[in-house]
């Protein structure tokens, strides 16, 4: 596929990363020359100096015969324009624009996007997503991560397992055995930096992060399985009332929850205008540096910290004074993940959020053919989780897992049937609409869809 990527930040070097790792044909447009030299230098893409919206520069990307275009540049402005141009001129079938202001994302403006208006198919919302999953991983206590799939049927879910774990040293097939009634299978284990595909003979070991996929309805028993018996919290501090602060606490006052949220902004003009914008909610104008200011929000009572500022440094010596002070649990924003996240974990930081992560995640859906349903990268774009529909006229209807010869590093964890959350073995034939989670390693992809494509070219 011949794709070009608008933009050479660090969303825009991540997909493209991804998908030229895929043998995806990948131009990047960016008008600052050292990061087309760092990208010239550190990826097999073409990279072309220019302003993106231009459209000799389009041109000059190869746009005649583009496939897709993802437009993530640090301007939602030029990503309209971009979209816009790439329809009129050069009729690009797929167009993915991020827009970050809330004003463009008003459901009341939703038809300026139609292809007879501004013709944009994909819109990434990256503060609302980031909200939506801090959201997620809040209503499972003690996850890292927490990814629903399958109309949240299923989830996906990172742990960390410590001493505490009743399943250390215990292998795979055992804990199937132990527990099959709660419907839960392990994907994958992050080990030293390292992801594991794991056989059925692999061991937990303390310090392992594991990767899961459970029966939603089953999670409060699962957790504990790994050691995690956490309280769902129900006293939150939110630090940063910008775009993704004033998300979180508005999702929590609409939920049917005796959850009590604090707001601290350090800008008094944002702070009045969050106040007016929030109804159950204390908003706090300060520092959340200031000891004075943790204690007026009473720091030691909050079950949860959420530091989502637009400084990382910010965010984690909020987060960790926060615990010092008696928080039970903290979240941090972090945007410079290669720089601070082999950090955080030590220091005391218990869930790192990545935006980059989460936006390239949120791309990767649109840009994976019909049949799969979603797809999540994690461990740095390393593998990702997939949401798999068994199509009518796909090549792995009627066949058992054995038959599907899947290649290493690709692991299937469970199947959605009508309402019922399966965990197959490699006897379990698969059926027309299953919806199938796996994980597969980046490198695998490619075989991952020859195997569950159509026998036909049915999309």
């Amino acid at each position: 596929m011949k794709i070009i990527i608008c933009g050479g930040g660090q969303v825009g070097v991540g997909i493209a990363r991804q998908l030229a790792g895929e043998g995806n044909d990948v131009t990047i447009i960016d008008p600052n020359p050292e990061i087309i030299q760092k990208i010239n230098d550190t990826l097999d893409v073409s990279a072309i100096r220019g302003v993106p919206s231009h459209p000799p520069i389009l041109e000059s990307a190869g746009a005649a015969d583009a496939e897709m275009i993802i437009a993530v540049t640090l301007s939602d402005e030029i990503n309209m324009v971009v979209s816009q141009v790439a329809h009129s001129l050069f009729n690009i079938p797929v167009k993915i624009a991020r827009i970050r202001h809330q004003n463009y994302l008003n459901p009341i403006w939703k038809d300026m996007y139609r292809q007879d208006h501004l013709p944009i198919d994909y819109i990434i919302s990256p503060e609302k997503e980031v909200a939506d999953a801090i959201i997620n991983r809040l209503h499972v206590p003690g996850a890292m991560d927490s990814i629903p799939f399958g109309g949240e049927r299923m989830n996906v879910v990172e742990v960390r397992c410590m001493d505490n774990c009743p399943l250390l040293n215990e292998p795979i097939n055992h804990i199937y055995e132990r527990f099959d009634n709660l419907r839960v299978s392990i994907l994958g284990i992050l080990r030293r930096e390292m992801l594991i595909v794991p056989d059925p003979t692999e061991k937990i070991r303390a310090g392992d992060e594991i990767f899961f996929v459970a029966d939603s309805q089953h999670l409060s028993k699962v957790m504990p399985l790994f050691g995690h018996e956490e309280k769902e919290a129900h006293r939150v501090l939110i630090i940063g009332g910008g775009n993704i602060g004033l998300f979180i606490a508005k999702a929590l006052e609409n939920e049917d929850t005796d959850i009590n949220a604090k707001v601290i902004e350090l800008n008094t003009d944002r702070a009045e205008y969050i106040a007016t914008k929030l109804e159950h909610t204390t908003v706090i104008n300060g520092s959340s540096l200031d000891q004075e200011i943790l204690f007026e929000a009473n720091i030691e009572s909050i079950d949860t910290v959420i530091a989502v500022t637009n400084g990382d440094e910010v965010n984690i010596l909020s987060s960790l004074l926060c615990k010092q002070y008696g928080a039970k649990m903290a979240f941090a924003l972090i945007n410079n993940s290669r720089s601070y996240s082999s950090l955080v974990g030590s220091l005391g930081v218990d869930v790192v959020i990545n935006p980059r992560e989460m936006t390239v995640s949120t791309i990767l859906q649109h840009i994976r053919k019909g049949k799969v349903r979603a797809a999540h990268s994690i461990c740095g774009g390393v593998a990702e989780i997939l949401e798999i529909e068994a199509v009518n006229n796909s090549a792995i209807v009627d066949r058992t897992i054995a038959d599907l010869h899947l290649p290493r590093g690709v692991r299937i964890g469970a199947i959605l049937r009508h309402d019922e959350v399966i965990v197959p073995d490699d006897k379990t034939t698969i059926l027309v609409n299953d919806r199938i989670i796996l994980l597969s390693i980046t490198s695998q992809l490619a075989k991952v869809d020859r195997i569950f494509s159509a026998k036909i070219d049915y999309f």
